[in-house]
């Protein structure tokens, strides 16, 4: 009854645009930084060790920080944890604009990484707050696209500003861009209702030990993990790998494109039959597996045209998994748990890349790209293979 009444007002798809537009809005804000950020390092005197530093601190950051976060939404609400990141995100582009040594740069990021953390996982807990159940799908559908489309737009726009009117005035730019999205935070975006709801009160040691044996969410945490793991060695690799296959910049920011281009645009209708097929673990599992499958092709391509069907098929094979993944989390876990479920996943996701770009590199040195691809494919559709394990028993239950 709650859920028809939430689903023929107007207050879902009101609230669920709102979030869809912040979260685009704050994705390019904070990622027009991003590429830009290792060029001013260098500017500043920074050398590749001190750059991969900054880089690596922000990750680890950003990581480490989602899961605790998540429980600080729990506890005290959405709308103040994402007040509060957007703020933090404000003031440290602020301070990148006078910035004057690598080791400012290091000290900013670290607190920049604390509000993208305080940022996106409650971002992701809020979708689940104002969504049915049966549009789950394709609410994480409509918010994934925004963010993806949020994280290609930020980089070009500030490569675009910086190019025009240089590194601080991009940053000024930034902070002036966040504080915007903040102020129409405050005015437009209303509590999720999961600070009101009974079960929201502190966290327990009871709760806690719920989530430790909710084999189902762990099971979700992992396929992440792994995912991830795979996404991490296509992001931090295949620039090398095409390179050494002789293909020019342009040719690899095609690849690189038609992947982002496919795994955003098949959000929405993969929501959608996620929702509609009432087994999301099943369509994560295709996803997954299909992820492990367009790792190992990639690495036995060698035309720009094997790549180029490749890249697709791994941009299809992200939206496949990770879109009703997101879902299923939100359902296998309390209303009140929900913030730091996403913590985790959010956690996972930034572990999981950085394992890639730290382990990967020197398998890659001994035993060449072809190797570490399919190392990258062993490792996804081991964790798939837990996830399915793990997954099953809430169906067994039911």
């Amino acid at each position: 009854m709650i859920e028809r009444e939430l689903l023929s007002s107007n207050s879902y798809r009101f609230s669920l645009t709102v979030c869809c537009l912040l979260g685009f809005a704050s994705y390019v804000a904070s990622y027009m930084r991003i590429p830009v950020v290792p060029l001013f390092a260098k500017e500043l005197g920074a050398d590749p060790v001190m750059v991969g530093l900054i880089n690596s601190t922000f990750l680890l950051t950003t990581g480490i920080c989602a899961f605790p976060l998540g429980m600080v939404a729990d506890r005290y609400g959405r709308r103040p944890l994402i007040h509060a990141g957007l703020l933090l995100s404000l003031v440290t582009a602020l301070l990148l604009a006078v910035s004057h040594f690598p080791w400012h740069l290091l000290l900013i990021y670290i607190f920049f990484g604390l509000g993208l953390a305080a940022i996106g996982p409650t971002l992701m807990a809020y979708v689940a707050d104002i969504s049915p159940s049966t549009h789950l799908g394709r609410s994480y559908g409509a918010y994934t696209l925004a963010i993806y489309s949020g994280m290609s737009l930020g980089p070009a726009l500030g490569g675009l500003i910086s190019q025009w009117l240089g590194f601080r005035l991009l940053f000024v730019a930034s902070a002036a861009l966040t504080g915007l999205i903040t102020w129409l935070a405050w005015i437009f975006l209303p509590e999720s209702g999961a600070a009101s709801h009974p079960a929201a009160a502190p966290v327990s040691a009871s709760s806690r030990q719920r989530l430790l044996r909710n084999r189902p969410l762990w099971g979700c945490w992992t396929v992440t993990l792994g995912g991830c793991f795979g996404l991490g060695m296509f992001i931090t690799f295949a620039p090398l790998f095409l390179q050494a296959q002789h293909l020019h910049v342009g040719r690899i920011g095609l690849i690189f494109g038609l992947q982002a281009a496919v795994n955003a645009l098949s959000r929405i209708p993969l929501g959608r039959l996620s929702d509609r097929l009432n087994r999301r673990w099943l369509l994560a599992t295709a996803g997954f597996l299909t992820l492990s499958g367009a790792l190992a092709l990639f690495g036995l391509s060698r035309s720009f045209s094997q790549f180029l069907l490749t890249s697709g098929l791994l941009g299809f094979a992200m939206g496949l998994g990770f879109t009703p993944l997101g879902a299923l989390i939100a359902e296998v876990v309390p209303t009140a748990d929900r913030g730091l479920a996403m913590g985790g996943y959010n956690t996972c996701i930034y572990v999981g890349m950085m394992l890639s770009s730290a382990l990967m590199g020197g398998i890659i040195s001994r035993r060449g790209f072809g190797a570490g691809y399919l190392l990258a494919a062993l490792v996804v559709a081991l964790a798939t293979g837990i996830f399915l394990l793990l997954i099953r028993e809430r169906d067994s239950r039911k």
